[in-house]
């Protein structure tokens, strides 16, 4: 299991819940507003951290924590996520995963097996333009059947999508909302310019007025039942 980043406390990133947030390392999408890029980019790993450490760390916090977050990076690519799953589940915290949809099967074997109460997926663009926001050839076949998954499961979950001006139009939010015409949750998330995989990237793309996001907010409720601004 490479890990490149441990959060030992988050009040955000699993709703409703305390968690602590493992970050794996490496990924098969190469967005340029990635604001992880020592997760993304080999060149900027760093010695992974110790499983054991971490797994010391979340003893020592039952009771104070609920979850645990797996971020990363893409955690699906880690040939032993299964593995840290079950020990994470054991210790007795609620698991949240957050995934690009590129390993159905992976997320599928993860919810067969009950190692995950939370999947935070993250759809980049609709399936046509897929290529332009992540920068590689990839089988968006497999995008639309991980959202399927995670659709016809029990367990919450949300999409969502990073909104940057010039990347992304209003007309290609729709398009994705509408692509998962009747989910629970989607979330729009306002680009931030900060540290980016690509830098040059924030020359070129722009996040959205509040105001903009929440007009196409307005138009994009209707396919889901709910959407949020974030």
């Amino acid at each position: 299991m490479n890990i490149g980043g441990f959060q030992k406390s988050s009040l955000i990133d699993y709703p409703g819940k305390i968690s602590a947030i493992i970050f794996t390392q490496g990924c098969n999408f190469r967005c340029p507003y990635c604001h992880n890029p020592e997760l993304v980019d080999p060149e900027l790993f760093t010695e992974p951290l110790k499983v054991e450490d971490i797994f010391a760390h979340l003893n020592s916090r039952r009771g104070l924590l609920d979850a645990v977050v797996i971020s990363g990076g893409e955690p699906t690519l880690q040939m032993d996520i299964g593995e840290l799953l079950r020990a994470i589940k054991k210790m007795g915290f609620f698991v949240k995963l957050d995934t690009n949809g590129s390993n159905p099967s992976v997320i599928k074997s993860l919810i067969a097996e009950d190692l995950v109460d939370y999947i935070a997926m993250d759809i980049k663009a609709p399936f046509e333009r897929y290529h332009d926001v992540v920068k590689l050839n990839i089988d968006v076949t497999k995008i639309k059947e991980s959202i399927e998954i995670i659709m016809n499961s029990s367990l919450d979950y949300e999409f969502r999508t990073t909104v940057a001006k010039n990347l992304l139009s209003e007309s290609d939010i729709i398009s994705i909302a509408h692509s998962i015409k009747g989910a629970r949750k989607y979330v729009l998330q306002n680009l931030v310019l900060s540290k980016m995989l690509n830098p040059s990237t924030a020359k070129t793309v722009y996040p959205c007025s509040d105001r903009e996001l929440n007009e196409i907010k307005d138009k994009v409720k209707k396919y889901v039942e709910m959407c949020l601004v974030r």
